[in-house]
C-alpha cells in the first residue's frame, strides 16, 4: 500500500524519543509547510520533531490509495507554487521530486460542439482562441505578458516576512534595527513599484481591487476565454468572479512556476504526496524526527506567558523551546492554546476571521479516459483534451456567477463549476494499465446546505450524481465508466485534514487577509503574543496553495529568534 512508503518507524520507539528530550523546536502538524520549516530548521543544527496527526504526512499535499491500485491526490492535485530556492535549496529532485509538465495546460468544450484549448505554445494559443476572436487571439499574449510583469514585482514578497513592528517589550537597539529593516523593505519596494511604471502601476492597483469579471472583460470579448480564465480566480474560494478584489487571485494562480517556466502548472509523478515525501526526506536527511499518529491535544504555556511544549491526544508531554504551528489559525489559538492566556482583541480578530469554503474534492477510479463530443472525430483515443485541466460547466462568466449564487442561498451549486483532471495521463505510477485516476475539484457547495447535511449518504450520492450527469453532457458515458469514488465536502476536508471550515488557504484570501493583515493586522511576521509559538502554515503570509514559502520563512525568523538567545 502507498501509506506504508510513509512510515518513520515504530510508533512505540518515536513516542519514547520525543519524551526524553528538549527539543529546540516541535512542529505541529506535517503538511508541506510543516516539513519544510523542519527541513530548514534542522540544517541549521536545531534538533526537530514533526507531530503529525493522520497516519500519513503531507496534510493536503497528500497520496493515498483508497481503491486498490489507484493513488489519488486527494486534495491538492496541482503543483506550480511550490517556491523554487525551497526545490534549489532542499534539493528536491535529489530526494524523489519529479514534475510532469502539462501541455496543453487546459481544455475547455462547449456543447455547441467547439472547444478551447490552451497552453504554453504560444502559437496553439493564438490559433485557439482566433477559432473565437482574432481580436483576443492577438491581446492575450499581452495579457499574459502584464501579469508577468505583475508576478515579478510580487515575487520578493513571497520570500521573505512582512515588515511587522516589533511586538512587545524590546530594546531601543532592537526597535532601531526593526525601523531600518522596515524603512529598507518599503524602499526595495517602492523602488520596484516605481520600475514598472505609472501606466503598468495602475493597471495592477486596478487588478488587486476589482472584481475579475472587470478586468476580463476589458481585456476579450470571448466568453468561454474569459471564463476559462475566470476559474482562477474563485478556485477554492467562496468569491464569484463579481467580487471585488477576486482579481487578485488571477494573479496568485500565475505566480508559480515549473522548472523556470513561468506560470506553468504540472503534475507530481506519485501524486502531490510525492512533494510532501520528497520535502520530508530532505528534514529527515537533516536529522528532523517524524512522527505520524501523534495529535497534539494542548500547547503547554507557563505562567509568563511562553509556550515550553505540548501535551499530546494519549497524555504525552513533550518539551520544546519553541512550537511552530502548521495548524490553521482557528485550530492553533481557539483550541490548542488554553484558555484566557491571549489578549482579547487577538482571540476575537482570529474567532471573526473567514474560514468559509465553497469547494468539494471527488477523487475517482475510472475504466476508461472520458470522450468529450466536441472533439471525438478530431481527437480519437487520448488526446491533448486530456493533459490539463478540464474546464466543465464554465462556458461564460454568466455560468460561474449563477453557481456561486446557488451556495450564496445556502445551496449546493445546481450547475456546479468542475475542474477535472486526469494525471494518469502522464503519470503511469497511480493507475493500472488502461485505467485512470480523475479529480474533481468543484464549486460552490456550502459548509451547511440548507436543504440537506453532507452527513447524509443519500443526499450526498445526490450531489456527486448532479457532477457525473454535467460530465455527461460534454462526455456521454463518463457516469458508466466509474469504478469508486472518494468525496470530500467542506465538513469532511475540516474533519479529516484539519482545514478550519473546509477552507484549503487556511483561511480566505481576500485583500483583507493578504500580507500585513495575515492573519491578522499586527502579527503578520510568524511570531504570536505568546513567545515561543509561531504559526508556519498556509494561514500566515504569503497564503495557500502548494507554496511551502510560509514554512521557510517561519523558519528563518525562529532561527533569527534562536541567534538573539545565544548572544
Amino acid at each position: 500500500m502507498w501509506r506504508r512508503s510513509f512510515s518513520t518507524g515504530s510508533h512505540v520507539s518515536s513516542m519514547h524519543m520525543l519524551k526524553e528530550k528538549k527539543w529546540d523546536a516541535l512542529v505541529i502538524g506535517g503538511g508541506h509547510n510543516g516539513l519544510t520549516a523542519a527541513a530548514y530548521l534542522a540544517r541549521s543544527g536545531l534538533s526537530v520533531a514533526v507531530l503529525e496527526r493522520r497516519h500519513v504526512i503531507g496534510g493536503a499535499a497528500v497520496t493515498e490509495e483508497l481503491i486498490p491500485g489507484f493513488k489519488f491526490s486527494r486534495c491538492s492535485y496541482l503543483q506550480s507554487l511550490l517556491r523554487p530556492s525551497i526545490i534549489r535549496e532542499l534539493e528536491l529532485a535529489r530526494h524523489g521530486l519529479k514534475l510532469l509538465k502539462r501541455n496543453p495546460s487546459s481544455f475547455t468544450p462547449c456543447l455547441d460542439g467547439r472547444y478551447l484549448l490552451l497552453g504554453p505554445d504560444k502559437e496553439l494559443n493564438h490559433s485557439e482562441i482566433s477559432k473565437f476572436s482574432r481580436r483576443d487571439a492577438d491581446a492575450y499574449p499581452r495579457y499574459a505578458s502584464q501579469l508577468e510583469r505583475f508576478c515579478k514585482l510580487m515575487d520578493p514578497l513571497l520570500d521573505s516576512p512582512p515588515p511587522e513592528t516589533l511586538q512587545g517589550i524590546s530594546s531601543l537597539q532592537d526597535r532601531f534595527k526593526n525601523k531600518v529593516h522596515n524603512s529598507a523593505y518599503w524602499t526595495r519596494l517602492l523602488c520596484q513599484a516605481a520600475s514598472l511604471g505609472q501606466k503598468d502601476m495602475v493597471d495592477f492597483m486596478d487588478l488587486l481591487l476589482s472584481p475579475a469579471s472587470k478586468v476580463l472583460n476589458n481585456w476579450f470579448e470571448t466568453d468561454v476565454l474569459k471564463a476559462t480564465l475566470a476559474t482562477d480566480a474563485v478556485i477554492g474560494s467562496t468569491a464569484s468572479v463579481c467580487t471585488p478584489g477576486s482579481g487578485y487571485v488571477l494573479l496568485h494562480h500565475v505566480m508559480g512556476e515549473t522548472d523556470g517556466d513561468r506560470g506553468i502548472w504540472s503534475y507530481v509523478e506519485g501524486g502531490m504526496g510525492s512533494v510532501s515525501m520528497a520535502i520530508g526526506n530532505a528534514a529527515k536527511e537533516a536529522g528532523a524526527h517524524i512522527v505520524t499518529s501523534a495529535e497534539v491535544s494542548q500547547l503547554i504555556v507557563e505562567d509568563s506567558g511562553k509556550v515550553n511544549g505540548v501535551l499530546l491526544a494519549d497524555g504525552t508531554l513533550v518539551r520544546s523551546s519553541s512550537v511552530l504551528s502548521n495548524a490553521t489559525p482557528y485550530k492553533t489559538f481557539m483550541e490548542l492554546v488554553p484558555d484566557n492566556v491571549l489578549p482579547d482583541d487577538f482571540s476575537y480578530a482570529i474567532k471573526y476571521s473567514d474560514y468559509s469554503s465553497g469547494t468539494t474534492k471527488i477523487n475517482l477510479a475510472v475504466d476508461k479516459l472520458p470522450e468529450f463530443h466536441c472533439c471525438k472525430s478530431i481527437y480519437p483515443g487520448s488526446g491533448p483534451q486530456h493533459t490539463g485541466t478540464i474546464h466543465i460547466g464554465s462556458e461564460s462568466m454568466e455560468e460561474i456567477n449563477s453557481a456561486s449564487q446557488d451556495a450564496v442561498n445556502g445551496l449546493p451549486s445546481r450547475r456546479p463549476v468542475i475542474e477535472m483532471t486526469i494525471p494518469s495521463v502522464l503519470d503511469k505510477t497511480i493507475s493500472p494499465p488502461g485505467k485512470h485516476v480523475i479529480n474533481l475539484f468543484i464549486q460552490y457547495t456550502p459548509y451547511k446546505p440548507l436543504d440537506g447535511s453532507w452527513d447524509d449518504p443519500a443526499y450526498r450520492e445526490s450531489f456527486a450524481q448532479r457532477c457525473f450527469t454535467l460530465i455527461d453532457e460534454y462526455a456521454p458515458e463518463f457516469s458508466s465508466s466509474i469504478i469508486g469514488y472518494d468525496m470530500l465536502t467542506p465538513p469532511d476536508l475540516e474533519r479529516e485534514i484539519g482545514l478550519t471550515g473546509g477552507n484549503i488557504f487556511h483561511g480566505a484570501m481576500g485583500l483583507d487577509s493578504l500580507f500585513l493583515m495575515r492573519p491578522v493586522k499586527g502579527w503578520s511576521n510568524y511570531r504570536t503574543p505568546l513567545p515561543g509559538l509561531y504559526l508556519c502554515g498556509s494561514g500566515a503570509h504569503p497564503g495557500g496553495g502548494v507554496m511551502g514559502a510560509p514554512g521557510r520563512n517561519a523558519a528563518q525568523l525562529v532561527l533569527q529568534d534562536f541567534k538573539k538567545k545565544s548572544k
